[in-house]
């Protein structure tokens, strides 16, 4: 047992861009719980068309294997998938098989963004929902279809279209919270936020209590399903009810 990670050693993956995962992981966390980061190799990390964000997905399917090998030798308990367009490619199946593959080379039960969401999706008993991400064209419809697959209708997404996969955690809390406030149709029983390089969880929190309605950011969703199906079941306040209530 670590003398820091006594109740959880997670093993975190993410792009080797990502700056967001990490501190809101550890903003988040319980007492006794510690995050192992694997970064994966993104050389070229321009977002600037579809044909470049599927480029991003590419170099990660080739370095994702050497990141985890590495963090591996940490012994962890447990796997989190600090990155999410690669979980919605495919749609129900696609993130399925993603996570499959993962649990079967590591022996690890293996979380996913796109799964968590779903998760807090169904406590909410939501069905119909906004979106925002980060993406081009190509990463929302990946988005669109993975939500369909499983019953929701997707009112409204904005993409936005970030240029670089750094730039995502540029994005500042004011463009978010305008994005928040043009996505909060009446109609709209959830707001979802992908993309685990932008900055969320705490304005997830804050926008619940001004939009009367569940707004689930990505990264609090995928570390309340790992705890919570770890047997860590803290309550956590600060990031919104998935982490305060449930």
């Amino acid at each position: 047992m670590d003398a820091l990670g006594s109740r959880l050693k997670a093993a975190v993956m993410v792009p080797s861009t990502n700056t967001i995962v990490e501190p809101d992981y550890y903003s988040m966390a319980p007492n006794g719980c510690t995050f192992h980061v694997g970064r994966i190799l993104i050389r070229n990390q321009s977002l600037s068309n579809d044909a470049e964000f599927e480029n991003l997905l590419i170099q990660i399917r080739g370095a994702i294997d050497e990141a985890i090998d590495n963090v591996m030798t940490c012994e962890p308990d447990c796997m989190i998938m600090g990155m999410s367009a690669e979980t919605f490619w495919g749609g129900k199946e696609g993130n399925l098989k993603f996570q499959t593959g993962i649990e079967e080379k590591t022996g690890l039960r293996v979380y996913t963004g796109a799964d968590a969401c779903n998760k807090a999706l169904q406590l909410y008993n939501a069905k119909r929902i906004a979106v925002v991400t980060p993406y081009q064209e190509v990463g929302d419809a990946q988005v669109v279809a993975f939500f369909r697959d499983y019953g929701y209708e997707v009112v409204k997404i904005i993409g936005l279209k970030c240029e670089t996969a750094v730039a995502i955690a540029h994005v500042s809390e004011e463009r978010l919270r305008d994005t928040l406030i043009e996505l909060n149709e009446e109609d709209v029983d959830a707001i979802v936020q992908v993309g685990t390089n932008l900055s969320m969880a705490k304005l997830a929190g804050e926008a619940e209590k001004w939009l009367k309605k569940p707004v689930i950011a990505i990264n609090t969703a995928t570390l309340w399903h790992a705890l919570r199906e770890q047997g860590i079941h803290d309550k956590v306040y600060g990031f919104g009810s998935l982490l305060s209530e449930h």
